[in-house]
């Protein structure tokens, strides 16, 4: 397909996976630990550097049209979240990462059988996998944390307010391990999952675009916020204060502690932004243009309460989490199980971004034979992903499929893109044909 779209052959290849954040929802970009792993399922992109300062790019799905610009003149539109944008998003933030202004042309082909908008961040792995391409095609050279830091910050782009961890898993992951990725300053650690257990990733169906819908950006701004009324509350210097974490270590308190201090200094009802604006001392204008993002300055109220004790109660999960993997008590599996069920009733009750097909799915999960199910990346819709004792895997499958996906038009669906085991898989790689 190469040759026919451009005529040539490529000269490599870049590979960047997909990822399962098994737990640890929406508290990356608050500062905080999360666990996430590798799949299998990656995106692939077909390398041919050019005379040129073209950039062309083509995919091998035909609902992705084909897109060319000039490599020195990155335009990147937020309004309309296109796959080619994220590849640009990558390939910008290399390019402004070494400052360059002369940069020469590639053809590329994009491939990749991570389901669109379903919570395994593909559109993160298109960045990740355009940086690496683009680092190559250059002939630098970066370390995998650099190259993941880079890719974060160029994902904002987009618009979407991410903090991290997509990008991070995607280049540091290894086979058969969960990572530990932690921030500031980025690192990650071997988590060993039990033996006795499979993960099982269930598509909803219902697809969910970050960057096009304004729930993302409203909940990471419902959290600084939130991180800011707790600091002025404790007589912190608020004003520098982005993340609910940083509020945690200034104080030097534990998690629990900061539940306790969120109890005490918020109350449940929403937030006008007239009462943000009293509880900080400021302006309106202040809060407009120097606080709230582009598209949350017209957000009529916050639920700063729930998403900090989400935030503060799910960061614990996470700690909770790698314990017992490290501990490796007889019961595990149902600890593990336990903690994943009470992140989804958290991100359900408290975060408010499930929807009514991700918790029935959840419901089904658990039903035939689940020790936990949670949802699993952004949320309001995308995938769950369920711990299952391994000798019941195969009739949890064959249940799942026909209560989920056979009694509904879901079906429709290709069923290894809906429902399927995975493995933690390796991070992302260059590879040249034999």
């Amino acid at each position: 397909m190469f040759n026919s779209k451009f005529g040539s052959v490529p000269k490599f290849y870049v590979r960047a996976p997909g990822r399962v954040n098994i737990i640890g929802e929406h508290i990356d970009y608050c500062g905080y630990s999360v666990l996430p792993m590798a799949v299998e399922q990656d995106i692939l992109i077909a390398v041919e550097p050019v005379k040129t300062h073209v950039l062309q790019l083509a995919n091998t799905n035909p609902l992705y049209l084909d897109f060319s610009t000039s490599a020195n003149n990155i335009q990147i539109d937020k309004t309309k979240p296109l796959w080619h944008n994220y590849f640009l998003c990558g390939f910008k933030g290399i390019q402004e990462h070494f400052g360059l202004s002369d940069v020469t042309g590639m053809n590329c082909l994009v491939d990749g059988n991570i389901p669109p908008s379903s919570g395994l961040s593909s559109s993160s792995a298109l960045v990740c996998c355009a940086g690496l391409v683009t680092l190559t095609v250059l002939g630098m050279n970066l370390s995998k944390v650099e190259l993941a830091e880079i890719c974060a910050k160029s994902e904002h782009y987009i618009g979407t307010e991410g903090g991290g961890m997509d990008q991070s898993i995607s280049f540091l992951a290894e086979e058969g391990t969960a990572k530990l990725i932690e921030f500031s300053p980025l690192r990650a650690t071997d988590v060993k999952l039990p033996s006795g257990a499979v993960f099982v990733i269930a598509n909803s169906c219902v697809e969910m675009n970050k960057a096009a819908t304004s729930h993302f950006n409203i909940r990471v701004m419902e959290c600084r916020l939130a991180a800011k009324l707790l600091a002025k509350h404790k007589c912190l210097s608020w004003e520098e204060v982005l993340r609910l974490e940083e509020v945690q270590a200034k104080l030097g308190v534990s998690l629990e502690e900061m539940l306790l201090i969120t109890e005490d200094a918020l109350h449940s009802e929403p937030y006008s932004p007239e009462e943000i604006c009293r509880c900080l001392g400021i302006s309106l204008q202040e809060l407009k243009t120097q606080i709230l993002s582009p598209n949350t300055q017209d957000v009529l109220s916050f639920k700063l309460y729930q998403r900090a004790k989400h935030v503060y109660s799910e960061a614990a999960r996470v700690l909770q989490f790698k314990k017992i993997c490290e501990e490796a008590p007889d019961n595990t599996v149902q600890l593990l199980g336990e903690l994943m069920n009470q992140s989804h009733v958290s991100c359900r009750d408290m975060y408010e971004c499930s929807c009514p097909e991700l918790d029935q799915l959840v419901d089904i999960c658990r039903k035939f034979g689940a020790q936990g199910s949670r949802l699993t990346g952004a949320g309001w819709g995308g995938c769950t992903v369920s711990i299952v004792p391994a000798d019941k895997l195969s009739s949890f499958l064959a249940n799942v499929h026909e209560a989920y996906y056979q009694r509904s038009n879901r079906s429709l669906v290709p069923e290894k893109q809906s429902l399927f085991a995975t493995k933690p898989g390796g991070g992302a790689l260059v590879f040249l044909e034999a």
